[in-house]
């Protein structure tokens, strides 16, 4: 769908506060953003807390700092529908009124009862509309201490088509639609009668959601033609599998997006790897927020599951960690090291962030680094005795002496390790490694001197005289 909407784009995100906000709903939330940004529309948050059993406040805390860490911007919300109840009941007793749903005073025994029947007789198990009623039929009377749940009177005839934003068109006939439950006998309203009303009080022009979803759209249309509300444009992407090729979920290892925060990942790295998981910009790997916004026009949207590969999220992270300012790095850095009870003033660690992000994928693979400069060091016993040897000891402690005298700057530690392999007649690598192993904890660094001249000086020496 790549011509321009006709009316005003508004789109939504509306998670339920049930737990964390996992990656396909972070998608989901990231397509009607970038979708509501490129048309000059608006992009709006709803929490679906109507599951109250199971919806706390920390899971709402939680999916509104995913949402800031991602910068997705609402420009309105987060709206709670609990706090809707009285608006979904007038639009209920509406529908009854109106002859449009129904109170049913099925029993939950009845119910198994109804359904064994079914499935004894070989039939799809379906609610077979005993309550419901029709013109000459004579319905019971309401029996005593039973809470009645509202029933939609879903049309008995023709089909539900609507032409998706991604997959086409789909056409389900109403005879496959069950009369839905819009209200519980709690009184609390159910996800598919909600979400109508509200995405019709809140003129929705367009629902991107996950395809897991397509079965409820038929119920939600006739929801909609039944209020006479304008029907939004419907976009069901497909899901995201994970490295079992299963769908990527709660129950199947999925972590939530903060987790890829604390783990050392850059909001725009996972943006940016996020929007192209069933969407594609040509053969663009690596974009701006600026530009999936200018080219997210809705169009290009896989019909495809898209396969979540965290070798390629973490090859895009380290593409952002090279370009990203040492400054911010060196703030992402003192922030993990605090995790590690060391605090260290970021101005600190701006240099040996510069020295060391092309080195690494994330933050924390960056704090990896920087640690060896505020905590004690071991390198392996393998390194240690590969590298320190008894040979190269007395040129340990020749370079120790002479970086005691040495300007503490890359040049004058350079040429203190000049002297010192020229008077040992031995070559570079043969004094660089153990000086690693002592100094670093391990035996790969960039530049010796690079690397060594942002210690103390006599951290360094007194770490090569430790052999």
């Amino acid at each position: 769908m790549s011509q321009n909407p006709t009316t005003p784009v508004r789109t939504r995100i509306a998670p339920s506060p049930t737990g964390f906000l996992h990656l396909g709903t972070a998608r989901t939330a990231l397509f009607s953003w970038a979708y509501a940004r490129h048309f000059g529309g608006k992009f709006v948050l709803r929490i679906e807390d109507t599951d109250v059993a199971r919806s706390t406040q920390d899971s709402v805390e939680q999916i509104l700092a995913s949402m800031n860490w991602l910068g997705l911007d609402y420009d309105e919300g987060p709206i709670y529908q609990m706090q809707r109840l009285e608006r979904y009941s007038a639009v209920v007793e509406q529908l009854i009124n109106e002859g449009k749903a129904y109170r049913c005073y099925c029993s939950p025994a009845e119910l198994d009862e109804m359904r064994e029947a079914q499935r004894a007789r070989g039939e799809k198990t379906h609610y077979d509309r005993r309550w419901r009623p029709e013109p000459g039929k004579v319905l019971p009377a309401a029996p005593e201490g039973v809470q009645p749940v509202v029933r939609f009177k879903n049309p008995l005839e023709g089909d539900v088509t609507w032409v998706d934003v991604v997959k086409g068109s789909i056409t389900i006939n109403n005879r496959e639609i069950d009369d839905l439950i819009i209200v519980r006998p709690d009184g609390v309203p159910t996800y598919n009668f909600c979400v109508v009303v509200d995405d019709w009080d809140m003129a929705i022009s367009h629902v991107f959601r996950g395809d897991e979803h397509v079965n409820n759209t038929p119920w939600q249309i006739n929801i909609f033609n039944a209020l006479g509300a304008p029907l939004p444009q419907f976009g069901h992407v497909p899901v995201i599998l994970g490295d079992d090729g299963q769908k990527l979920s709660k129950r199947r290892g999925a972590v939530s997006v903060t987790a890829y925060e604390e783990a050392g990942y850059l909001p725009e790295a996972m943006l940016n790897y996020l929007s192209r998981l069933g969407w594609s910009h040509g053969d663009e790997e690596l974009f701006s927020r600026e530009q999936l916004v200018a080219w997210f026009d809705g169009s290009h949207l896989s019909k495809s599951p898209a396969q979540w590969d965290p070798a390629k999220l973490e090859w895009v992270n380290s593409q952002y960690i090279k370009q990203a300012d040492d400054e911010r790095l060196a703030v992402l850095v003192a922030a993990q090291l605090v995790k590690r009870g060391l605090k260290v003033d970021a101005a600190t660690l701006v240099p040996m962030c510069a020295l060391f992000k092309d080195r690494c994928a994330t933050t924390v693979a960056l704090t990896d680094w920087l640690s060896m400069y505020f905590a004690p060091v071991a390198a392996s016993a393998e390194d240690l005795a590969a590298h320190v040897t008894e040979a190269v000891k007395p040129a340990l402690q020749t370079l120790a002496a002479k970086l005691s005298e040495a300007e503490w700057n890359k040049v004058g530690i350079a040429a203190a390790i000049k002297e010192t392999i020229t008077a040992h007649g031995i070559k570079m690598p043969l004094l660089a490694m153990p000086v690693r192993a002592l100094v670093c904890g391990r035996v790969q660094t960039p530049s010796v001197d690079a690397v060594l001249a942002l210690f103390p000086k006599e951290i360094v020496i007194e770490r090569l005289r430790n052999t």
